[in-house]
């Protein structure tokens, strides 16, 4: 009776040793979040917010490594292949989930191979020109790019980025031709439109808002349902001659497939937790970001519906991989 009672409390011993970390155990150790898009970054700056906030909450640093490259491609397919044992996070957006697959072939399925945790918050945009441009709004910007079809030049984040399809979009729905300038970050993009090396951007407000408050760069229009409080004073593009033109982006947390749910669960509630803490709200806000939080359904929803969106806006504004 001894010996099988010593057998059967090893045997549960090892049992539990076996077990996928629980909510209560986990986390053990600090987590990585892969971010696949550069520091200063609007999802980069958002990402750090609330992080920061769901380690307080977790008892474990959150460790942001930026790993751009491809439009966010390279970090996607790391958190693809990351041990699905919770302490590999992904920070994707809804250009990695539903844009670059749009344009070209990735090795992630963005539906398939990917937990959802949840969406973290939504980005406001703006579009912005350099100030040796004579254009002082959005009709006199189309109004010049039809006078010089193909010799205004526009920046974004690299193909297949958000500021890439969104100024494709808004080519669409003007009738207007500019070339497209990609480079390897959102930050650098915004920075050459304020520097006066390119001519126009689609920014997130995060970004560009310092620029447009000293006057090295001009805000043309919102591309938002309605104007942004940080910016009261700049239009909508509908109300500046596009009629119901909008951009309006988001970025998640996900996890490697077969991370066990009690994890998905805790980071689900930490990362809701933390965007609805009044302090996090308002570092959000203060940088044009929308927060959200919410469940991990959303993230799969918003992404199904987001492959189609785009599938449309780049069939429609024929946009192509360069």
């Amino acid at each position: 009776m001894k010996n099988s009672r010593i057998r059967f409390l090893a045997a549960a011993a090892l049992a539990a040793f076996a077990l996928p970390c629980s909510a209560q155990q986990y986390p053990s150790k600090p987590i990585l979040a892969v971010m696949p898009l550069q520091a200063g970054s609007a999802v980069d700056v958002m990402i750090r917010i609330v992080a920061q906030k769901m380690g307080e909450g977790l008892g474990q640093q959150i460790v942001i490594e930026n790993q751009p490259g491809a439009a966010g491609s390279i970090g996607a397919e790391r958190v693809k292949r990351a041990p699905p044992d919770g302490y590999t996070v992904g920070v994707l957006n809804d250009s990695i989930l539903t844009m670059i697959p749009n344009i070209r072939q990735v090795a992630y399925d963005p539906v398939k191979d990917f937990v959802p945790v949840g969406v973290v918050a939504a980005i406001t945009w703006v579009m912005v020109v350099n100030n040796e441009l004579p254009a002082k709004s959005v009709s006199e910007f189309v109004a010049l790019a039809k006078s010089r079809p193909g010799k205004l030049d526009y920046s974004s984040g690299g193909n297949g980025s958000p500021q890439h399809v969104a100024m494709e979009a808004f080519k669409a729905a003007t009738g207007i031709d500019l070339v497209h300038i990609p480079y390897r970050g959102a930050t650098q993009a915004a920075v050459d439109v304020m520097s006066n090396r390119v001519q126009a951007h689609f920014g997130a407000v995060s970004i560009v808002l310092p620029y447009i408050k000293d006057g090295r760069m001009r805000a043309l229009g919102v591309p938002s349902a309605a104007r942004s409080p940080l910016l009261p004073d700049v239009p909508t593009v509908s109300e500046a001659g596009v009629p119901g033109f909008e951009w309006r982006t988001w970025a998640s947390f996900v996890v490697p497939l077969a991370t066990p749910n009690t994890v998905v669960e805790r980071l689900n509630a930490e990362m809701v937790k933390a965007v609805g803490s009044p302090d996090v709200r308002e570092k959000l806000i203060a940088q044009g970001l929308e927060p959200i939080g919410s469940r991990p359904e959303m993230v799969t929803q918003w992404t199904r519906d987001g492959l189609k969106r785009m599938h449309d806006i780049v069939q429609r504004a024929k946009i192509q991989a360069e």
